[in-house]
């Protein structure tokens, strides 16, 4: 089956895509159908540091991971460092339209994980291989390359664990892999060294370091340039926290840009901590990074070889965070106006910043991602609660959409997660039931297999101004609840209502059935100003 997602891809990147219409866009929604388990989720790990994975190609193609009926005889006794413990068989799976395709784990496994696809219809991951690692007493889950629907184990280098990060046209898979040195400042806590790899032609390379232990490869273009970040050195010093996730006092950490067999320290903005948040087809590199001072937020930064590093600046802020970059050199993210008192989804291009404002009522949003058209998705937050709404930004003005959960469910919260080239939204929903993944397909940009459904107009709402000129929006009056929150407190109650947009997910509480079925196509409207 996945052969045919191959020759989809290769036809889909030698297409013109979707041109963007003059008229107000009109979307479909697609649920996508489970593997007979209660849980289904297309996010890949964007838990941190605005590093998100590419989980829809060109084609159409969306990948994830999904429960099915069949029980794990290995959860809760032995769990692996992944996954949270769930009874039942989670594997990662692909959806051309809402059907899905079971692809399976490594022999002996009874999870996986897709986490990257490229629009040859590659998909990287990770994978369970059913063997205790002696050191950690928990389940090896190896980095996994699936071609054609058949599982490839990319092996470590030494030690019990890896993870697929992303893998480009021509099948080269970048990630990490643990080696068997002990070291304390491993990134996963796995007790080893991590090491950042390119598997290409059947081989494991380990691309090495900056000066210290660890390491890891985070995304790869179709030149073979690759971006990740790596330890300069064993001697722990002080970070803010937000970009180094693994802990306030940690090894410096700086971004690399690896490109025929030498790894480039592409430096930072003068902090002890930066990662890449995005690698395009012209080797720039997007990405946030502390500040000298230990105190301040984090700015982002767009890297090239002829520019050197670059801070993007912000509304007026202290805080900004890049989360996608497109071929373009285009940046989308998040960024503070003056005096922090409100937080808006940004877009930088030719060296200005644009606040892209909120959908009506809300007070603040967040942008993820960015296709190759210009098309932004990301979340508008509510004043008050600071649930989210996914939006659609393009030619200057925001759409939001208006889910209609599927029959016998409660819609808490949506979240859209990456854009293809044709427009295409994927994300989740979070029911009452657990997880539920969506395709958001733009009519007038037939999915081959996505069955007709009726579209929606978008209403356009002109009481709402565009907040689209940072200074106006940085002298907006705050909101009583929101006037004395710094930069960290607002992006954690904003992203509080999502804590769960990682790869990993737990049961369905017991007093909740699992959310039925779905075969049909429920409609689907956009507001937007």
């Amino acid at each position: 089956m996945l052969f045919y997602f191959v020759a989809l891809g290769l036809l889909a990147a030698l297409a013109l895509p979707r041109a963007l219409a003059a008229e107000q866009p009109r979307y479909k929604l697609v649920y996508l159908d489970e593997l007979g388990g209660p849980h289904i989720t297309v996010d890949g790990d964007i838990s941190c540091c605005g590093i998100l994975p590419s989980i829809i190609n060109n084609s159409g193609t969306a990948i994830g991971s999904a429960a099915t009926s069949i029980p794990n005889p290995n959860s809760p006794v032995i769990n692996n460092p992944y996954a949270v413990p769930n009874p039942f068989t989670i594997v990662a799976a692909a959806w051309q339209g809402p059907v899905p395709i079971n692809l399976g784990t490594l022999p002996g496994g009874y999870y996986s994980f897709a986490n990257g696809i490229s629009n040859s219809g590659l998909i990287a991951g990770i994978s369970e291989t059913g063997e205790i690692d002696p050191r950690l007493g928990v389940l090896e889950v190896h980095p996994t390359l699936w071609v054609w629907g058949y599982p490839i184990d990319l092996g470590t280098f030494g030690g019990g664990e890896g993870y697929g990060n992303q893998v480009n046209d021509f099948g080269q898979v970048v990630g990490y892999a643990q080696n068997d040195s002990a070291d304390s400042f491993d990134y996963f806590g796995l007790g080893t060294q991590s090491r950042a790899f390119l598997w290409q032609f059947g081989f494991l390379k380990d691309l090495g370091t900056l000066g210290g232990n660890d390491s890891q490869a985070n995304f790869v273009n179709d030149l073979g340039q690759i971006a990740g970040v790596s330890y300069t050195s064993s001697t722990a010093v002080t970070n803010t926290g937000f970009v180094c996730t693994q802990g306030t006092n940690v090894p410096r950490q700086d971004p690399f840009f690896w490109e025929n067999g030498k790894m480039l320290d592409i430096g930072n903005l003068g902090g002890n901590c930066a990662a890449p948040a995005g690698l395009n087809i012209h080797g720039q590199v997007a990405g946030n990074s502390d500040l000298a001072d230990v105190n301040a937020y984090p700015h982002a930064f767009l890297w090239s070889r002829e520019s050197g590093m670059r801070d993007l600046g912000t509304l007026g802020g202290t805080f900004a965070q890049a989360d996608a970059l497109n071929d373009s050199g285009e940046v989308v993210g998040t960024s503070c106006t003056q005096g922090d008192q409100a937080c808006f989804a940004v877009l930088w291009k030719d060296g200005v910043i644009r606040n892209l404002g909120n959908l009506p009522g809300d007070c603040g949003s967040s942008a993820y991602a960015i296709n190759s058209q210009g098309q932004i998705t990301g979340d508008s937050y509510n004043c008050v609660t600071g649930a989210p709404r996914p939006f659609l930004w393009e030619n200057g003005h925001m759409y939001g959409f208006n889910f209609v959960p599927p029959a016998g469910t409660e819609l808490l919260l949506s979240e859209p997660a990456s854009i293809n080239d044709q427009g295409e939204i994927v994300g989740y929903s979070l029911l009452n039931t657990g997880f539920q993944a969506f395709l958001l397909v733009p009519c007038g940009w037939e999915n081959w297999s996505v069955e007709s459904a009726s579209c929606d107009d978008v209403i356009t709402d002109a009481s709402a101004p565009s907040r689209s000129d940072p200074e106006a929006a940085a002298q907006r009056p705050p909101t009583a609840d929101q006037g004395n929150s710094t930069p960290r407190e607002m992006l954690s109650r904003f992203r509080s209502m999502v804590a769960v947009r990682n790869r990993t997910f737990g049961t369905v509480p017991p007093q909740q059935s699992a959310a039925p079925h779905r075969s049909t196509i429920p409609p689907v409207n956009i507001i937007g100003h």
